[in-house]
C-alpha cells in the first residue's frame, strides 16, 4: 500500500460526503462493453449517504456502459488551489478530494424520479423551483435518471 506524504490527510466518511456535495461537478468513471475504460463529468446529487442520482438523454454511450457493467467510480474535487511556496522554492496544489465506487441502476420509478430531478434542482438552480413541475410534466417521459449506490463508505483526502 502507498504511504501517505505527511501534507495529505485521510479524512472521515462525512467529510468525504461532503466534497462530493460541493463539488461542481463529479468525474463518473465507468467501462465501456469493450473493456475501455470510459469517463465523464456529470452533475451529482446525493439523497443520503448511499445514494447519488444524474440524469441524461435515453440513449448514449454511458447508458451502453452501464448497461453492460454496472459497476462504477466517482471521483470528485471541491477545492483546488495552486500554491508556489516561496520559502519552499517548491510548486504545490492544495485540495480536498473524494473517491466512491457503486452500482448504478437506471431509476423506473416515476415517483423516484421526480424525488431524484427535484434534488438536482434543489443543488444546481435553486431559484427557478417555481417552473419544476411545469418541466417535469413536459419532459419526466423523456429524461433518464441514474441512481448510484455505494458499495462501500467514500475516501477523502485533503491537502491544506
Amino acid at each position: 500500500m502507498r504511504e501517505m506524504r505527511k501534507s495529505q490527510r485521510r479524512q472521515p466518511t462525512e467529510w468525504a460526503l461532503e466534497v462530493f456535495d460541493k463539488a461542481p461537478y463529479v468525474t463518473l468513471s465507468m467501462v465501456r462493453p469493450d473493456s475501455t475504460p470510459y469517463g465523464l463529468p456529470v452533475s451529482l446529487v446525493r439523497s443520503d449517504d448511499d445514494t447519488f442520482y444524474f440524469h441524461c438523454a435515453a440513449e448514449g454511450e454511458k447508458l451502453d456502459c452501464l448497461k453492460a457493467n454496472p459497476i462504477v467510480s466517482l471521483s470528485a474535487v471541491s477545492r483546488c488551489t495552486p500554491k508556489f511556496e516561496e520559502e519552499k522554492n517548491n510548486f504545490t496544489e492544495y485540495y480536498n478530494s473524494a473517491i466512491a465506487l457503486g452500482i448504478a441502476e437506471i431509476v423506473d420509478d416515476d415517483d423516484e424520479k421526480i424525488k431524484a430531478l427535484r434534488l438536482l434542482c434543489q443543488r444546481f438552480l435553486p431559484k427557478y423551483m417555481n417552473h419544476f413541475d411545469e418541466a417535469i410534466a413536459r419532459s419526466l417521459s423523456i429524461t433518464t435518471v441514474v441512481r448510484i449506490t455505494l458499495t462501500e463508505p467514500p475516501v477523502g483526502k485533503s491537502k491544506p
